[in-house]
């Protein structure tokens, strides 16, 4: 007995290494479960946290776009869509797919849908169940479109899916009224922007595009899965370049979602978006408007050209017109083929007066008068010609626009009656070495710098050094005649004219535009133009008389002292008629230049053309001079 009681408290070995390995993994296991507790426990909080939130971002609405006066150009109006809360749906998108599966079951394994053709199938046809609860509401036949419903589901599923868009706002109220509160089916309010006045200044405002991947700043949860409404990005004008500026900034929440990705509950944190800075422009509305009235044919149709006015002290814009032009409302949402083809096939992508390339025709001649003046090649009253129709330049002859010729003209007739004549005679006598020099001393030679995109990069004045550069050929005398009376290599802008009006009126020698306004902004000085006041009235006579019964005559506004110069040219085959003007002459406040375009072999004058544009200007810009200024009723839609 006493021996088997000896035998069974004998130890064995193995079972000791066995009970020391059981304890050694327990150990293991016990240091892994506190290793993992209490220094990992933040990096699988992370994790969850990633794989159980998901941020969803809404830009701001853009900043509004105000003229000088206050009255709204470019602003933001409601827009509605009816949506559709997927996850609202989720019982009946399983029951549906139960339903499909029953039906397909009695088919052979290879004839049946896969599942996942079966959930798409699911989908659609409970969508379609809700739109058919709008489409009996608003009278409409609208479909599902399954393949952008799939994409969805699949890219954007937290964010809710558009059934229809942009609703008008009868439809709205009758959703409104009629939808019960807790239903999927909800009607969503967004901005979209808005221009008021359709195509009025539409190459200076510009337009947006819809951007997709709007960019956010300064909101938290960088590295949650993100899911981005559409916002909108400048893509021309005044919208592209103060894009960050207008911009608003952006909003949206961070939400619980379930393994599926459909949210699960109120968002954890949430932030309005905020509206865009706004931008007042140097435009002035009802001046732009008058302008673009008299560029229509009698049939009121657009006329191909550009028009300016500039505020002479400043050098703010008031008018900036291109023609052809653009509804900016067509672009929203998306511009489409049918119409982008319109406006490529009317030429009215290209903004005319900052892109434009055209010869200033006869208004160059003032700055052929200033240099012959100041070289001394031109004396006031005492430099004449005996204007015959023509003027020879070597074997050439070169003709005046009168074929019957002017008779005897000087400086001041000259101006008056565009006479081409004494231009070759004293242009040639003047050189074109300064004729090119005083034309960079007013700008031309180079761009505006308007606050604008897309400005003609590389204007220049003809002369022997330009020729031999670019076209690789001598200067000939022919060149200095052209030259003089503004035909020929040179190319300017509208802008730059109206720019070199608004400088001569001064009595200085450039002006820097700018389409941004400043109340009580500083008058700009520049350079002298170095005349003596002699010269300079000789100058300004043969202008003033212009505008009263010379050449551009048709610009006159009764009541009204100014100054005005006609001119026309040609370029290639498109004739050019030219018109610019200052006013009052007294006291100059407002400088303009008028460009329009006419048929090859058109009778196209300078002043029987774009004349009449310029009154049209003129006599608005009087008119408010002479009203007692109100105050603008704002109608902002945000």
């Amino acid at each position: 007995m006493s021996r088997l009681i000896e035998t069974r408290t004998h130890r064995n070995p193995r079972l000791l290494l066995f009970h020391g390995a059981v304890i050694g993994l327990v150990l293991v296991l016990g240091c892994g479960l506190a290793y993992r507790q209490l220094f990992n426990s933040g990096k699988y909080a992370d994790r969850e946290r990633v794989q159980s939130l998901r941020r969803v971002v809404a830009p701001g609405p853009r900043g509004n776009i105000y003229d000088r006066e206050g009255h709204l150009l470019v602003g933001n109006r409601p827009r509605f869509s009816v949506v559709l809360d997927l996850a609202e749906l989720r019982g009946e998108f399983r029951s549906e797919y139960k339903t499909i599966y029953r039906n397909y079951a009695e088919l052979p394994v290879k004839e049946r849908p896969n599942a996942d053709q079966m959930e798409r199938i699911a989908r659609a046809t409970v969508a379609q169940r809700q739109l058919d609860k709008v489409n009996a509401i608003l009278g409409r036949n609208e479909k599902v479109r399954s393949a952008e419903l799939n994409r969805h589901v699949n890219q954007t599923l937290l964010l809710p899916y558009v059934l229809l868009d942009d609703l008008a706002p009868e439809e709205y109220a009758r959703l409104i009224e009629r939808l019960p509160v807790k239903s999927p089916l909800q009607v969503y309010t967004s901005s979209t922007r808005y221009y008021p006045n359709e195509s009025a200044a539409a190459h200076t405002l510009g337009y947006v595009r819809v951007d997709s991947d709007p960019e956010v700043e300064d909101f938290p949860g960088e590295d949650l899965m993100t899911f981005k409404m559409k916002g909108t990005i400048g893509k021309a004008g005044l919208e592209k370049v103060f894009n960050d500026e207008l911009e608003g900034e952006a909003g949206g929440a961070i939400y619980l979602v379930d393994p599926a990705g459909f949210k699960v509950d109120l968002p954890v944190e949430k932030r309005m978006p905020v509206q865009g800075h706004n931008i007042t422009t140097s435009l002035d509305l009802e001046l732009q408007q008058a302008t673009e009235a008299a560029m229509k044919d009698s049939e009121g149709k657009d006329r191909t050209g550009a028009a300016v006015a500039l505020d002479i002290r400043t050098g703010e814009v008031l008018v900036l017109v291109s023609k052809p032009d653009y509804d900016l409302n067509t672009f929203l949402p998306r511009l489409t083929q049918t119409e982008f083809k319109e406006i490529e096939d009317s030429g009215g992508w290209l903004n005319r007066a900052i892109q434009g390339q055209y010869p200033p025709g006869s208004t160059f001649k003032i700055i052929t008068s200033l240099a012959g003046l100041r070289s001394g090649a031109i004396e006031p009253g005492e430099s004449k010609v005996l204007c015959a129709g023509y003027y020879m330049v070597g074997n050439r002859r070169f003709p005046c626009h009168n074929r019957n010729g002017h008779g005897e003209r000087d400086l001041v007739g000259a101006i008056r009656d565009s006479c081409n004549v004494f231009f070759y005679k004293y242009g040639l006598e003047t050189g074109p070495a300064l004729i090119a020099a005083e034309a960079h001393r007013f700008g031309f030679d180079h761009p505006t710098g308007i606050e604008l995109p897309y400005e003609y990069a590389t204007p220049h004045v003809a002369s022997p050094e330009w020729k031999l550069a670019n076209m690789k050929q001598r200067w000939v005398p022919g060149d200095t005649a052209n030259t003089a009376i503004g035909q020929g290599d040179t190319l300017v802008t509208p802008l730059q004219v109206a720019c070199f009006v608004a400088s001569f009126a001064r009595g200085e020698t450039e002006t820097k535009p700018t389409i941004l306004h400043v109340p009580n902004r500083p008058a700009q000085h520049t350079a002298p133009i170095g005349l003596s006041p002699a010269d300079y009235n000789a100058v300004l006579t043969g202008m003033e008389q212009c505008y009263q019964f010379g050449t551009g005559r048709l610009a006159k506004v009764d009541g009204l002292r100014g100054a005005a110069k006609s001119g026309t040219a040609q370029k290639g085959k498109i004739e050019l008629a030219w018109v610019i003007a200052f006013a009052p002459v007294e006291n100059p406040q407002i400088a303009v230049a008028v460009i329009l375009e006419g048929d090859e072999g058109q009778n196209f004058g300078g002043g029987t053309n774009a004349g009449p544009v310029v009154h049209a200007m003129l006599q608005a810009w009087k008119n408010k001079q002479e009203r007692v200024p109100e105050k603008p009723i704002n109608f902002q839609v945000k």
